[in-house]
C-alpha cells in the first residue's frame, strides 16, 4: 500500500468548471508548503456542466487528485460526508470549490492543529461579495442555533476547517440521516482552535446555495440537534390556552355583568387567524421531526457513487473500481 497522506483536502463540487484549474493550482501550492504527502479529493455532486471532465483531467495529470462522482445531486453536506468516508489522511481539510475560502490559509490551519487541537476552524472577519440578506440571515441562524442547542457551535464560520483522524473517524461512525457536518463536529465537544481570515468574493460563476437550500440546512441543523422547538410550541400552546380562557371570562363578564354583547367581525377573524397560524406552525414543526424519524428508520443511503478512481480498504468493500463506473450506496 502506498504511503498514507498527511493531509486530505475534501472539495465538494457542483457545476464549478470555471474554478477547478485555479483551485487545483492554489491548493497544490498551499499543500506543498505543509507536506509532500497529500491528496486532493474532489467530490462531484451530480454536476450538469463539464466539472467531472475537468476533474478527470486533473486526476490523470496528478496522482494526488482523487475523485468521487455521484449519480445525481445529493447536496453539499452529503458530498462532504463522502469525502470524509473516503479520505486517508491524518488530517482532513474541508473547503469549497468557489475559492471564497482562500486555500492559502491551509498552512496556517495545519500549523495551528499541530499545537494540540483536534479541530481548527477558519473564522470569517468579513464576507466579500455576498448580499446583505445572506449576511444577516447567516448571523441570525448561528445565533438562533446556538440558543437552541445544548453545546457551543463556533459563530460566523462555515465548513472551512481542518480536523484530525480522531474527528474524521467519529463523524464516519455517526448514524445521522440528516447531515450537518459543522454541527456534528461541535457536538463532539473537543477543543477547537481558530484562524481568522477575510472571505473573498466568488472567483467565477454563481452561488449554488439558494435561499431554499440555506433554509433546509438550517432546519437540518436545528431539528437534528435540538428538541427545543417542540418545547417552545408546547409552551406556546399553554400560553394561548391561557389567553383563550381570559377571552372567554371577559366575554361572559361583559354579557352577564354589564349586559352587553361583544360584536365585531374583525376581532373574530383576527383571533381565528392567530390561532390557525399557530396550529399550522406547530403541525409543521412536528411534521419536520416526524420526517426525520422516517428517514432514520428507513436507513436510506446518504448518496450513490457512480464513478471513482479511489481504491483502498475503506472503499474496496463497496467494490469501487477505477476502470469502470459503478453505482454503490453508502
Amino acid at each position: 500500500m502506498s504511503q498514507l497522506p498527511e493531509i486530505s483536502v475534501i472539495v465538494p463540487v457542483f457545476n464549478e468548471e470555471q474554478n477547478l484549474n485555479t483551485l487545483y493550482q492554489r491548493l497544490s501550492a498551499s499543500l506543498k508548503a505543509c507536506t509532500n504527502a497529500y491528496e486532493i479529493l474532489l467530490v462531484d455532486d451530480g454536476s450538469i456542466d463539464r466539472s467531472l471532465h475537468y476533474i478527470k483531467q486533473l486526476s490523470n495529470r496528478d496522482a494526488s487528485v482523487k475523485y468521487i462522482s455521484f449519480s445525481r445531486n445529493f447536496g453539499h453536506q452529503k458530498a462532504v460526508l463522502a469525502g470524509l468516508n473516503a479520505c486517508r489522511g491524518n488530517y482532513a481539510v474541508i473547503i469549497d470549490a468557489d475559492l471564497q475560502d482562500p486555500p492559502e490559509i491551509i498552512p496556517e490551519l495545519y500549523t495551528k492543529i499541530k499545537t494540540g487541537y483536534r479541530v481548527v476552524v477558519a473564522k470569517r472577519n468579513k464576507r466579500s461579495g455576498e448580499t446583505w440578506i445572506k449576511k444577516i440571515t447567516a448571523k441570525l441562524f448561528y445565533r438562533l442555533f446556538d440558543n437552541m442547542i445544548d453545546f457551543k457551535i463556533p459563530l460566523d464560520t462555515g465548513d472551512f476547517r481542518i480536523m484530525d483522524r480522531k474527528i474524521i473517524n467519529e463523524i464516519n461512525d455517526m448514524n445521522n440521516r440528516n447531515i450537518f457536518i459543522r454541527g456534528q463536529i461541535a457536538w463532539l465537544g473537543y477543543d477547537t482552535g481558530f484562524v481568522s481570515y477575510d472571505r473573498d468574493k466568488r472567483h467565477q460563476g454563481n452561488t449554488k446555495y439558494s435561499l431554499s437550500k440555506m433554509i433546509q440546512l438550517a432546519l437540518d441543523g436545528i431539528i437534528s440537534f435540538s428538541a427545543k422547538p417542540l418545547v417552545l410550541i408546547t409552551r406556546l400552546g399553554f400560553f394561548m390556552f391561557f389567553i383563550s380562557i381570559c377571552i372567554v371570562i371577559y366575554a361572559l363578564a361583559v354579557h352577564f355583568i354589564w349586559q352587553k354583547t361583544i360584536t365585531g367581525w374583525t376581532s373574530i377573524i383576527i383571533v381565528v387567524s392567530i390561532f390557525s397560524s399557530i396550529q399550522l406552525l406547530s403541525l409543521g414543526i412536528i411534521g419536520e421531526y416526524l420526517a426525520r424519524i422516517k428517514n432514520q428508520v428507513q436507513q436510506q443511503a446518504h448518496y450513490v457513487v457512480q464513478e471513482s478512481n479511489i481504491i483502498h480498504s475503506r472503499l474496496e468493500s463497496h467494490d469501487l473500481q477505477s476502470s469502470k463506473p459503478t453505482k454503490n450506496q453508502y
